[in-house]
């Protein structure tokens, strides 16, 4: 009250029949998490929406086991006796294993306990009498289902182990183990005697180890093979396609598949077919594994290198899955041992086998199929039917979870232990207070966007989920700018440049064969007068990416018109940038006499590498470098760019005839390097600038940049479909041995405010004065020499 000065709350009631909050009924079959065969091939486990399900191969009963809407359930694994689905939930607050009987009919049993911590993926014994997982912390570990008791195996220093197999007759476990040289040894442990054996050495990275189904050979993937591709840019390699298939025999006298052979006359084959089966069935019952040696026993199988996984050995038969650099898709691959051939199976398929060793899980795109283990290319009939796999949630239950999980993986994820001295538990009670408001999934990811804001740390984002969201759609953009006079036309005052050779840069209004100019104007779009509307875009709602026909005239008049056909775009960012780039190239070009380049790189993933790789390679012979980090959004490609631009001359190249000899390494800029950086320079786009300056590779130009330099990873899996990113990879100095960056940025060498009245306008003082440094640089630069005259050598 202005008069009396007094404050009083106004109570606001909001009359709503929160649609999107209610309790609904979801198909969930879109939701599918992971899928896992029963052993004789006949039911599914899916993990879908945070329930369990038991669904029939063919016909039956589907089931929801597990059926909260409260916590999440996940990773579901039928044991290999039948009698159980094992899976994670957090329904204690926190994520446990629990084993459930696979029909249902007693409430799930929890194995383990006070684990705080992210479990990944678990994994029966053939026994089913154990489960292996592993760990955020980590920790590869098994739980025994009688007694319950859990086993370390082993804990990494370097990184989570996220690869490991039983042995067929359960006293072995095979494991990746990361290196401190970024390669991966494969490690096999014995669970009597607790020992570690490493069976790979450090020389070559190895992955994806698993046990034959007859306990005679380990297989595995690893990087052995070399085959270097060239750049086409510059003489420089890389290496793709370097893996290949590895089986490791585990006793001393298990025959090399491999073996040169010689077919002989057999006086008895009755004798020695008997005998060989009789050896056969007395090594399906117990494995040998001898220790000494065991890594010089490698066998290659004869395959392509190329990158391999998903990989299974059913005694002389090997399955896998193939990924070839250069080839679209993956290949499925039977490999036989005895017909020493390779088959294909199929393609853009992953498989998985039940524990009967008779049916096979087929997953390809986005269907299930369940088939008899194949031995010869696939044909894919019925899918397993998954519609109508539904479940009833309560999304406020549901909900609570989300944001239960939320903050539970910040504190598991989060970089620092010590959450920035903040109060985690502190931030859980001053937040959850306000989820139960919560109506919409907007709703949601704002409250855990400022619970995790309270971390004040750039990279910790949410978004996505189970939303409503109105239908977009496209308005078709022509490329141009337009006026509108008094006459209700339009003119169109500027057409944007554009390369019509690329897709992603056409400028319909530029395209071969269309008759548009600036200063042209539009009287119609698809024979409708737009002098009759009170918008030209309302004209062009729904046009992008669709024949359009435009009618154009030299004047506000249709008098001497004509018609042209045009593709609107669905936007025109990209043209806007294309101008503004090759508008400051022919700024730098203009001011410095073509003596300076000019480069742009938005960000620091593939394209900001492309827009790197363009524009410097064609530059290197200039005299000097401008290169404009503003405005870039990060990535992870900035080492791979200061490794060019840092390069000095070693010497110089001069064939004969050639007059102007040349720098080694040529791909270069032997001048001076000046940097523009800006408050929206951001992650990997600091670390760029912080290197240029550490390295003393040039001046900085600019403003202070963003300051967010934890980096992230993937999400993890939530309930319904959301994303949260946790700053996980924190970075300090080499040199003080504090953390750097982060909170703050990097302070450009110069700093130049632009203003943005002036940046409206063309005018980028950053810019100017960046050529006004290089320019000044470039007076203290020591020329190369020239050619020398030609060795007189003769005696």
């Amino acid at each position: 009250n202005l008069d009396t000065e007094q404050v009083s709350k106004v109570k606001i009631i909001i009359a709503d029949d929160k649609v999107t909050g209610r309790n609904t009924l979801k198909e969930v079959a879109k939701q599918i998490r992971s899928v896992d065969i029963s052993p004789d091939g006949k039911r599914l486990a899916v993990s879908a929406r945070g329930d369990i399900f038991s669904i029939p191969v063919e016909e039956g009963v589907r089931r929801n086991l597990t059926q909260s809407s409260g916590h999440h359930d996940r990773n579901a694994a039928w044991s290999p006796d039948g009698k159980w689905i094992a899976f994670v939930s957090d329904m204690t607050g926190e994520y446990e294993i629990y084993v459930q009987k696979s029909d249902g009919s007693e409430p799930p049993q929890q194995l383990t306990k006070k684990s705080k911590n992210y479990i990944y993926r678990i994994q029966w014994s053939n026994d089913s009498k154990k489960i292996l997982w592993n760990d955020k912390l980590m920790r590869l570990q098994y739980v025994d289902l009688e007694s319950k008791k859990t086993t370390l195996v082993c804990q990494s220093r370097l990184w989570e182990i996220t690869q490991f197999n039983w042995s067929p007759d359960n006293k072995w476990i095979v494991y990746t183990d990361p290196q401190k040289n970024n390669m991966t040894r494969i490690v096999l442990y014995n669970l009597d005697t607790e020992n570690k054996t490493f069976i790979t050495d450090e020389w070559f990275s190895s992955s994806s180890p698993v046990f034959s189904t007859d306990g005679k050979f380990i297989a595995f993937v690893s990087d052995r093979d070399f085959n270097p591709i060239y750049s086409a840019k510059e003489w420089n390699h890389a290496y793709r396609n370097m893996a290949r298939i590895f089986l490791l025999p585990l006793a001393k006298d298990t025959k090399n598949p491999f073996a040169p052979e010689n077919d002989e006359v057999s006086i008895d084959d009755v004798v020695e077919k008997e005998k060989v089966e009789e050896k056969e069935k007395s090594d399906e019952e117990t494995m040998t594994i001898d220790l000494d040696g065991i890594a010089e026993r490698i066998i290659a199988l004869p395959v392509r290198p190329a990158s391999y996984g998903n990989i299974y050995v059913n005694k002389n038969r090997v399955y896998y899955v193939e990924h070839y650099f250069g080839e679209k898709g993956t290949r499925f691959y039977l490999y036989d041992m005895d017909k020493k051939k390779e088959e294909l199976l199929g393609e853009n398929m992953r498989f998985d086998v039940s524990a009967n060793e008779k049916k096979m899980l087929v997953a390809s795109k986005g269907n299930y199929y369940v088939i008899n283990i194949p031995t010869s290319k696939i044909t894919l009939k019925e899918a397993v039917k998954t519609d109508h796999l539904q479940t009833m949630i309560n999304l406020e239950e549901e909900w609570q979870q989300i944001f239960n999980e939320s903050w539970r993986q910040m504190r598991d994820f989060f970089y620092a232990e010590n959450m920035h001295g903040v109060d985690w538990d502190f931030i859980y009670k001053k937040y959850n207070v306000l989820v139960p408001h919560v109506v919409n999934r907007n709703d949601l990811n704002y409250i855990i966007g400022e619970m995790i804001g309270e971390l004040n740390v750039g990279h910790a984002y949410v978004n996505g989920g189970d939303k409503p969201s109105p239908e977009r759609i496209q308005t078709g953009m022509l490329g141009a700018e337009l006026s509108r006079d008094k006459s209700g036309y339009y003119r169109i005052d500027k057409i944007l440049r554009g390369q019509n050779w690329d897709k992603k840069l056409r400028s319909p209004l530029t395209e071969p064969g269309i008759k548009a100019s600036e200063g042209n104007y539009i009287i119609a779009i698809n024979g409708n007068h737009v002098n009759n509307t009170e918008n030209i875009y309302q004209m062009l709602v729904g046009k992008a990416g669709h024949i359009t026909e435009l009618t154009l005239s030299e004047s506000a008049d249709t008098k001497g018109s004509w018609k042209i056909y045009i593709e609107p775009l669905a936007h025109e960012a990209d043209l806007y940038y294309y101008a503004w780039v090759q508008n400051n190239i022919d700024k730098v070009n203009k001011a410095t006499n073509g003596r300076v380049g000019y480069l742009h790189i938005p960000d620091m993933g593939q394209g900001g590498l492309n827009e790197f790789v363009k524009h410097f390679y064609p530059q290197i012979t200039k005299e000097a470098l401008i290169i404009d980090d503003r405005g870039n959004g990060g990535g992870n490609v900035s080492p791979m760019i200061i490794e060019r631009l840092r390069r000095e001359v070693i010497r110089m190249s001069a064939p004969r005839n050639v007059k102007e000899p040349s720098t080694v390494p040529k791909e270069m800029i032997y001048g001076p390097i000046v940097l523009l950086v800006n408050e929206y320079s951001a992650s990997d786009g600091d670390l760029f600038p912080y290197a240029f300056k550490k390295l003393n590779m040039g001046t900085v130009i600019g403003t202070r940049t963003w300051g967010g330099v934890i980096g992230i990873r993937g999400s993890l899996p939530f309930i319904d479909g959301g994303d949260l990113r946790k700053p996980e990879f924190g970075t300090y100095s080499s040199d003080t041995g504090e953390w750097m960056v982060e909170g703050y940025g990097v302070d450009p060498d110069i700093t130049i405010e632009n203003n943005p009245a002036e940046e409206y306008k063309g005018i980028d003082r950053q810019l100017e004065k960046a050529i006004e440094v290089v320019l000044e640089q470039l007076k203290e630069v020591k020329e190369l020499p020239d050619k020398p005259a030609d060795p007189k050598r003769s005696k």
